[in-house]
């Protein structure tokens, strides 16, 4: 047995890629290790892992000076960093300290991505997950279904808050310019992608449009590289639609405060999505702070928001307005200019409140 004196000093380690790392993962993981420590002051550690940084030696010192290792996986959006977590993942079991794996998606990643998950899934005494249909996902995955017996569910948090101020931009002066002249402005906030079926949402803009409403739709976020010919496509549909002066895709937006600029100047936000709402969806958890009824699929499982309470209470309000799964793009053009006669919200966003729920699921797995 251990003797105290050689106790590991840290409850967690936590796996990232240093503050450079700017995507979604990196940001997930940096706020999920500060809430915890926040928590419990003094007892996480964090392993910063990139192509010059985190060499062998490092990684055993590192993993042996904690009780867990906690590993978001891909602790990056980008390939290069894929080997170096999978070999602390290796060394922490080789050195008995539990392995907490974060896993954020299965069924809507690319097949060489998911081998590249493999090892994870097996190394991990623990899997945290935040959404059932995704859980549903692994469970039916060929030889990988059994590691659905280590999953638990967490309720997931929103990446970003709403600051005190926003920032002016010229972006969100043509918005409130469209609004003045009793345009409505329909939203779309993150990455533009397949999955999110960024298109469906063009064909309810021409729905409006052809009711009179002459709608404004505006897509903040940018196009993801490396996904074959996904604007060029995005691009005809408009024209073909018959949209062209009537859709703009914002691009990359630097701070949050522009951002917020921009979603505050939204009258409707619309989701059209093939798998429905689940609770992974923290795009969605950014617009409803801006107060603006959000439009979106129901969910597939019933008891999608069953382990999340706050997201379930957004629901249950009416923040977010479900349109059934397998609805024509009528109903949600009914479901979007019913929104539109309604008054803003006010909504108390408790964002710190909605991280401390994920860190406290975390936090028992340690």
């Amino acid at each position: 047995a251990l003797t105290m004196a050689s106790d590991p000093p840290y409850r967690a380690l936590f796996l990232g890629a240093g503050p450079q790392m700017q995507c979604g993962v990196g940001q997930f993981t940096r706020h999920l290790h500060e809430t915890i420590e926040k928590l419990e002051p003094g007892t996480t550690a964090a392993l910063t892992l990139t192509s010059e940084e985190g060499s062998p030696g490092d990684i055993w010192r590192a993993v042996g000076s904690a009780q867990s290792v906690v590993c978001n996986f891909p602790i990056v959006a980008w390939k290069r960093v894929i080997f170096a977590p999978l070999l602390a993942l290796a060394m922490a079991r080789l050195r008995r300290r539990r392995v907490v794996l974060v896993l954020h998606e299965w069924g809507g990643l690319h097949w060489l991505r998911r081998i590249t998950y493999i090892p994870a899934l097996l190394l991990a005494d623990v899997i945290v997950m935040f959404s059932p249909l995704v859980r549903a996902e692994l469970a039916g995955a060929p030889l990988l279904g059994w590691t659905v017996k280590k999953t638990v569910l967490a309720p997931l948090p929103p990446n970003i808050a709403a600051p005190a101020g926003t920032s002016d931009s010229k972006l969100r002066r043509r918005l409130a310019a469209a609004r003045s002249d009793k345009r409505p402005v329909i939203g779309h906030f993150g990455s533009i992608y397949p999955g999110k079926q960024p298109e469906a949402l063009l064909e309810i803009g021409a729905i409006l449009k052809q009711r009179g409403l002459n709608p404004l739709i505006v897509y903040v976020g940018s196009f993801i590289r490396g996904i074959d010919n996904v604007e060029q496509a995005f691009h005809a549909r408009v024209a073909e639609l018959g949209l062209s002066g009537d859709v703009i895709v914002s691009g990359y937006v630097a701070t949050d405060h522009e951002v917020f600029g921009l979603l505050g100047e939204v009258d409707a936000f619309c989701y059209p999505l093939d798998e429905g709402l689940t609770a992974r969806r923290s795009s969605i958890l950014a617009c409803v702070q801006s107060g603006r009824p959000l439009i979106v699929t129901g969910p597939a499982l019933p008891n999608e928001f069953d382990h999340h309470a706050r997201f379930r209470e957004l629901i249950d309000s009416g923040v977010i307005l479900l349109v059934p799964r397998g609805a024509a793009a009528d109903a949600y053009a009914d479901r979007i200019a019913s929104a539109l006669k309604r008054p803003p919200m006010q909504l108390v966003f408790d964002f710190d409140g909605w991280w401390q729920d994920t860190a406290s699921a975390v936090r028992a797995q340690l």
